[in-house]
């Protein structure tokens, strides 16, 4: 974060000064205060669970320099007083992003219905190799997440990587007016949160306003297998890069394979150039993925060889996103826990059939957020994972149910974790790959903890050893 003091803060944001205006934040905001840094600025939100106003003192405590709050309390720190935490920290990084930007910042935007983080963690590695670079934690996307991202950058970085999320139309208009971005992409139009969005075309009218916010002089990145994705061209004047199998793409990607490890094998083109390399990432989504990534990096300023080499080299970042564990009695277990829609399970499931054909077990958790669609698409699920030889489907919780139900014979329903776990060993064999997805409320990283608990500390395999076999 560039250095402000509680003056400027508040000159900033509209708000007034209750302490010392001179002192000054130096070290990134933060909303939560065990997270505060020496110097930092402590943003008091209100949430459900918890009021940041009363954990003022524990901020102070870790070293916070100033607050911004919506009501003065009790605290040595000193204190911007605004009518609007959340909107009071948008215009403060607006303002941080408009002065980095003056000087040379690169902005790189991106959104879509299933694979943003894991994209933007792959963005984020390609970019470090040409110069400072910012992104997102975990999946900061929204309108917390990106201003906090933006103020984490500093007069010395090069590249801002901000995730765009949204449910419904407006949120990323909204976050572009935060951080305006040199280069937007968009990755695809898919079923995530399609209960709020009210279907496919209102999802895309959504995300496509992301190329509506690029600056002046941007490029707009898009899928150009994606037909909705495709039809955002019409909705910039900036200069366009597609990227995807389609013969026409400028970033072409051959189909994806995988090596014997189960990691996707990726060969890209871009003009006469033409680069390949193995993603040290579980499945075969990485590679449209990866395809995103170098049209990204490439539109900010990189070389496309540069940046291609690098995805060699492009280890997990976010956790619970296929993290692969491997037990003392040789079964594998997949934690992808994190988040789930129809198209990224899908994606999963493909990839369990493609390394462990006739030895996969699959522990799904509900898909939340499908709307009216929810039963229909639950089913839908355990139909696709037992067409594809998925030996069994363990299906978690009555929203889950009816991926039990689409499984047939190989379904089985159960109420709880405990269930969950006591279910999936009673399947398990040597050498069988157990696959764990669901959205996060579910949070079935819990059957992960228990099957590793259950046979001691679990190993690795290398990246180069086989799956298969």
């Amino acid at each position: 974060m560039i250095a402000l003091s509680a003056a400027r803060i508040a000159e900033i944001t509209g708000g007034s000064v209750h302490g010392d205006p001179d002192v000054q934040a130096t070290a990134p905001a933060v909303i939560d205060s065990r997270r505060i840094e020496p110097g930092g600025l402590f943003v008091a939100l209100r949430g459900e669970q918890a009021d940041g106003h009363d954990f003022l003192d524990a901020a102070a405590s870790g070293g916070a320099a100033v607050a911004l709050v919506e009501r003065v309390a009790p605290s040595p720190l000193t204190q911007v007083v605004v009518p609007d935490v959340t909107v009071a920290l948008g215009r403060l990084a607006r303002a941080v992003h408009d002065e980095l930007a003056a000087g040379g910042l690169r902005t790189v935007a991106l959104t879509g219905s299933a694979g943003k983080t894991s994209t933007k963690d792959l963005l984020v590695h390609l970019l470090e190799g040409a110069g400072e670079t910012v992104g997102p934690e975990g999946s900061f996307n929204n309108e917390w997440g990106v201003p906090l991202t933006v103020l984490r950058a500093t007069r010395e970085t090069a590249f801002l990587v901000v995730e765009m999320g949204a449910r419904g139309i407006g949120h990323i208009a909204t976050l572009c007016a935060i951080a305006p971005p040199d280069v937007a992409g968009v990755l695809n139009v898919g079923s995530a949160h399609v209960g709020e969005f009210g279907g496919l075309d209102h999802t895309a009218r959504a995300k496509g306003e992301i190329v509506e916010g690029l600056r002046s002089g941007g490029v707009a990145v898009l899928n150009a297998d994606d037909a909705r994705v495709r039809k955002m061209a019409a909705r910039t004047k900036a200069a366009v890069l597609m990227f995807g199998e389609a013969a026409d793409a400028d970033v072409r990607l051959d189909p994806v394979t995988l090596d014997p490890g189960g990691f996707p094998r990726v060969r890209l083109r871009l003009g006469g150039e033409e680069a390949e390399a193995v993603v040290p990432q579980l499945g075969l989504h990485h590679g449209p993925n990866a395809a995103a990534a170098v049209a990204m990096a490439v539109a900010a300023g990189t070389a496309f060889a540069a940046a291609a080499e690098r995805l060699a080299t492009a280890a997990p970042r976010s956790p619970h996103r296929m993290a692969r564990h491997e037990r003392a009695d040789g079964v594998v277990v997949v934690d992808d826990a994190y988040n789930a829609n129809p198209e990224s399970t899908r994606a999963a499931v493909d990839w369990l059939a493609a390394v462990a054909p006739g030895r996969g077990v699959a522990v799904f958790g509900a898909m939340l957020e499908l709307g009216g669609q929810s039963a229909a698409l639950h089913h839908r699920l355990g139909e696709a994972a037992a067409a594809a030889d998925v030996r069994a489907v363990v299906a978690v919780g009555e929203e889950a149910a009816e991926v039990a139900a689409g499984a047939g014979e190989r379904g089985r329903a159960v109420a709880d974790v405990a269930e969950a776990v006591a279910a999936v060993e009673t399947l398990l064999r040597p050498g069988d790959v157990v696959l764990v997805k669901a959205s996060r409320g579910a949070r079935l990283e819990r059957v992960v903890d228990g099957l590793l608990r259950n046979l001691g500390t679990p190993g690795r395999r290398r990246a180069d050893e086989p799956l298969r076999g």
